[in-house]
């Protein structure tokens, strides 16, 4: 059970209804971590508009999620991992590449470079090596690819550490243990 309130968007006003209201256009529901963040107008406005600025990015949806699914089984957050795991699967990536992604990997080198970055970024807490930056520009990708690999993967951190301290109530489907779900696909 959540820690905190999760606003019901029927029962919100102001600017508070106004963000939900934007939340349910763009993804026809409003999930219960917006509604938690929606006690506090300006943290879900900070998460719309940082989320929505990354959209804008060169990292495919895809890639995006796949980071976001490696930061969140790195930070133990079940409701992110739920969450990316459903949304992963819209945006074409197939079981295999959710778990992949979730281990910190990818089959595809471009792609892997990138998610392995994305975990050197939260397990160094952003203080990774010069061989780990060079590493990502040999793959064939620029400073700004390194920065937008950074802000998703601050991005997931966020939202791991605000559903994991007010225990968000996960209504995705629940994303199955790493090691379940390895023990079935292999």
């Amino acid at each position: 059970m959540s820690r905190i309130n999760q606003i019901n968007p029927e029962n919100a006003s102001g600017k508070t209804k106004e963000l939900l209201d934007t939340v349910k256009s763009k993804l026809g529901l409003v999930p219960n971590m917006t509604r938690a963040m929606a006690n506090s107008p300006a943290v879900l406005e900070g998460y719309l508009g940082f989320s929505g600025a990354l959209t804008k990015g060169s990292l495919s949806a895809k890639i995006r999620e796949q980071i976001a699914l490696a930061v969140s089984e790195a930070n133990g957050c079940d409701y992110c991992l739920a969450a990316h795991s459903a949304i992963g699967k819209m945006f074409g990536l197939t079981p295999e590449q959710i778990r992949d992604s979730r281990q910190g990997t990818a089959i595809d080198h471009k792609t892997d470079v990138l998610i392995r970055f994305a975990r050197k970024v939260v397990d160094t807490h952003g203080r990774v090596s010069n061989s780990d930056v060079d590493e990502v520009r040999s793959a064939g990708f620029d400073d700004g690819v390194i920065a937008e690999v950074v802000a998703n993967a601050a991005l997931s951190i966020f939202t791991n550490y605000f559903n994991n301290a007010v225990e968000t109530d996960i209504d995705f489907p629940q994303a199955p243990a790493l090691d379940l779900e390895l023990a079935t696909t292999a």
